[in-house]
């Protein structure tokens, strides 16, 4: 497909704003005065919870998707909005303006988010698994003032916790009270006059904690301005309209959960289903309505499905919780690359092709397989609208579009954060000096805008024999073979190559065995299977074969380590550095 020019990625176009110019123009775009849910739709920048706040009546006539599925309970647009504003109003008698939410997948936690947003106080999402130190680090460097919603057991850092409502608590809803007091709350917060930052900096409606490979996590600030053109950018991208429910059962303090997740669907009014534990089953439920009982609200059947590759790889292993989802309109993957077996056993077992999309915390989703375009395993799309991309050398030269060539990966466009919370050495450190945030990442672009994503340039690119190879393209095809359940390949340092490839490998016999939970899928039979495969000398050299015969010479392994498990984070991405 060939891209419209708004999906540019002409290093010779013009960079859109990013952090240095959005700073010095946001007051100005956003207004000295915040818009409220009764003026918004005039002013330039619309509430970030449009679909929320203009939600109709369940009895009105139009789609009747618009409810949201927590902790198995559902409620309509209507009593959503409306809880929320109580915990909107909580914050704004307590005069919050930076506040915790401990974000386990509960509808406190949602609650909580939809509050703080109408309220225009800065949420600080806490992961759920955090420990002691990392949980300590985020409070103390957020500046976070309270916990809405709940605090996690054993919490010792001393600060108030203001309480959401009860999903069960408010059977009636008083609509005008509802509306008058929606009228009263910002949807973005004023400019700090006195301290003369504009909005967006001053008051960032997000800051996500991330880490690198060294020091503490960062705090990102996510503006409403970068989250609005996100959410309108995908909803583009994927035909997301408010006649869609989305499906998932990602973490809640994350892009992909919480911002996409959450976020998304109250902005383009669709419904929401959050299924709790990701399991095969669950997805498969999600894809069926639930007839209301009674006076009760029924579930609507999930028309689109997000996930991590973990997640497909176990709807793989399932046909009959698989099949199910053919009734879906999109299935979506990201946060990591989705091996090539399971894109071909979705696609067999459903019927549909799944869209793969890249993005980080600091980018927001940049670069998204479109609903109409051309859906390939290991392939992410072009750039959604507004946003352009780049590739680099190691010495900043321009890398050619050819689908080949791998490069540095660099973005630009509405949806970039506005920095690292007090750290303007890191911020500026992440900005080239024409105004592109350097991913990080490693990518080749086709001639068509199409952008596979290698890896991370500190563990994906390997610079072995004066080649830079990608680490994802070796993966792919080792994944290929019948006895591979799951793999990672590392450069290791080599006197003579520089770098030599070593690809960690978990076979497939060895998870059957264990019977995991997260195989992906049933590769086990068969010629070439991993009963059939003999010791791990003869699989090794089979393997490194395989990947002369489908790449070239200088990309086989020099070393083939078989492991039993291979160290992944909550997301399920592989954790290399613990390899190396």
């Amino acid at each position: 497909m060939t891209p419209d020019p708004a999906y540019s990625t002409d290093p010779a176009d013009p960079p859109s704003p990013t952090f240095a110019s959005s700073v010095e123009n946001s007051a100005q775009l956003a207004g000295s005065v915040a818009p409220t849910a009764k003026n918004a739709r005039a002013r330039s920048i619309e509430p970030l919870l449009a679909g929320l706040l203009t939600a109709r009546h369940p009895d009105a006539p139009g789609p009747a998707t618009q409810s949201v599925t927590v902790e198995g309970i559902t409620l309509s647009y209507e009593k959503v909005r409306h809880l929320a504003l109580i915990a909107a109003n909580t914050l704004s008698a307590d005069q919050v303006t930076r506040v915790a939410v401990h974000a386990d997948p509960t509808w406190s936690t949602v609650l909580a988010v939809i509050g703080s947003v109408l309220a225009g106080v800065t949420v600080v999402p806490v992961p759920a698994d955090a420990g002691p130190g990392e949980r300590r680090h985020i409070l103390t460097d957020s500046g976070a003032t309270a916990w809405l919603g709940q605090a996690p057991d054993l919490d010792d850092s001393g600060l108030p916790v203001l309480p959401t409502p009860n999903v069960e608590g408010v059977d009636t809803i008083d609509g005008d009270a509802d509306e008058s007091r929606s009228q009263l709350l910002p949807v973005d917060p004023p400019v700090d006059s006195s301290a003369g930052a504009p909005v967006d900096t001053a008051y960032p409606a997000f800051i996500l904690y991330t880490s690198g490979t060294t020091g503490l996590p960062k705090g990102v600030q996510l503006s409403r301005r970068a989250l609005a053109a996100g959410l309108d950018a995908l909803a583009d991208a994927w035909e997301w309209t408010d006649h869609d429910v989305l499906a998932h059962g990602l973490p809640l303090f994350h892009v992909h959960g919480l911002i996409l997740g959450v976020l998304g669907p109250l902005r383009i009014g669709s419904g929401l289903t959050h299924v709790g534990k990701a399991t095969a089953t669950a997805y498969a439920q999600a894809a069926k309505a639930v007839v209301p009982q009674g006076d009760s609200l029924g579930r609507p059947a999930a028309t689109m499905f997000f996930g991590v590759p973990t997640i497909w790889s176990r709807i793989a292993a399932e046909p009959g919780s698989a099949a199910a989802l053919r009734s879906a309109r999109l299935l979506v993957s990201g946060s990591a690359a989705l091996p090539a077996p399971v894109f071909e056993r979705i696609r067999e077992l459903t019927g549909h092709e799944i869209c793969e999309r890249y993005g980080m915390t600091e980018t927001l989703i940049t670069v998204a397989t479109r609903a109409d375009g051309r859906r390939q395993a290991g392939y992410v799309g072009i750039p959604v609208a507004g946003v352009q991309t780049r590739l680099r050398d190691d010495s900043g030269r321009e890398v050619p579009h050819d689908g080949e060539s791998v490069g540095d990966l660099q973005v630009c466009g509405p949806t970039l954060f506005d920095g690292y919370l007090g750290r303007p050495e890191a911020t500026a450190a992440a900005f080239t000096s024409d105004g592109w945030f350097k991913t990080g990442d490693v990518a080749t672009i086709s001639p068509d805008g199409t952008h596979r994503i290698v890896g991370r340039a500190s563990v994906d690119l390997i610079k072995s024999g004066g080649f830079r190879i990608g680490a994802g393209e070796i993966e792919s095809v080792l994944l290929g073979h019948p006895a591979v359940a799951e793999c990672a390949v590392i450069g290791r340092p080599d006197s003579d190559l520089g770098q030599r490839i070593v690809a960690f490998v978990v076979r497939a016999v060895d998870l059957a065995d264990e019977g995991a939970d997260d195989r992906p899928g049933d590769r086990t039979q068969g010629d070439g299977s991993a009963s059939d495969a003999g010791s791990d000398a003869t699989l090794a050299a089979s393997l490194t074969e395989l990947v002369a015969q489908e790449l070239s010479v200088h990309k086989r392994p020099r070393e083939v380590v078989f492991v039993q498990t291979l160290p992944r984070n909550e997301m399920g991405k592989v954790q290399k550095t613990r390899l190396a």
